[in-house]
């Protein structure tokens, strides 16, 4: 999925636009093996509009992106001016066995980026299946968790909570929802993410 365009204008400023959300994530938040209008991020666009909160939603997620890829990514991704941050990578980098302190390191560095920007953000947290060894697995989730408790972070315990439980939920790859289990990711990231949402006066 390619990242959507920056908004009209928004480069010229400095000042974030709070009504804008933006999504850095892998293939879990960019539809990877059903249709786009059915994932959980197009499914918070139309929740938002029918709270009535006036949100734009940039989504420049990536299907196979890693943190590094992520942190490469996101100066360019921030012209948007984002009010609010979700930050959902680290899947591919545990997937891979890669090192636990860089991708620390590098969800650390997109933290400081957005931050800098003005931007609020949701760190969305994510485990391992158990044959990647007890050390690797629980220091990969403990950096979510350090991250958040660090920077004082709203943090999605597990993005697929209720749903990677569930294989009839799940993509024949055993690790990407079905479109069915797209409504039960959303419901896992909204009561992190609404505090931080405001309706325009």
């Amino acid at each position: 999925m390619s990242m959507m365009p920056a908004l009209a204008g928004a480069a010229g400023g400095t000042a974030p636009a709070p009504h804008v959300i933006l999504i850095m994530g892998d293939s879990l938040s960019a539809a990877f093996g059903i249709q786009r209008s059915l994932g959980w991020v197009t499914l918070l666009e139309a929740r938002l509009k029918a709270q009535g909160y006036d949100y734009t939603v940039v989504n420049a997620s990536v299907s196979g992106e890693t943190t590094s890829g992520g942190l490469t990514r996101l100066p360019a991704a921030l012209t948007n001016k984002p009010g609010i941050v979700i930050l959902e990578l680290g899947a591919n980098d545990g997937l891979r066995g890669l090192p636990i302190q860089v991708m620390h390191d590098n969800l650390a560095k997109m933290i400081d980026l957005s931050q800098a920007e003005g931007a609020k953000v949701v760190l969305a947290g994510m485990l391992l299946p158990p044959n990647y060894g007890e050390p690797y697995i629980k220091a990969f989730a403990g950096t979510y968790t350090d991250l958040a408790r660090h920077y004082k972070l709203p943090r999605v315990p597990f993005l697929l909570a209720g749903v990677a439980e569930h294989r009839e939920l799940l993509q024949p790859d055993g690790l990407h929802p079905l479109a069915v289990g797209e409504p039960k990711v959303l419901d896992n990231v909204w009561p992190y993410l609404k505090p931080l949402l405001h309706k325009k006066k």
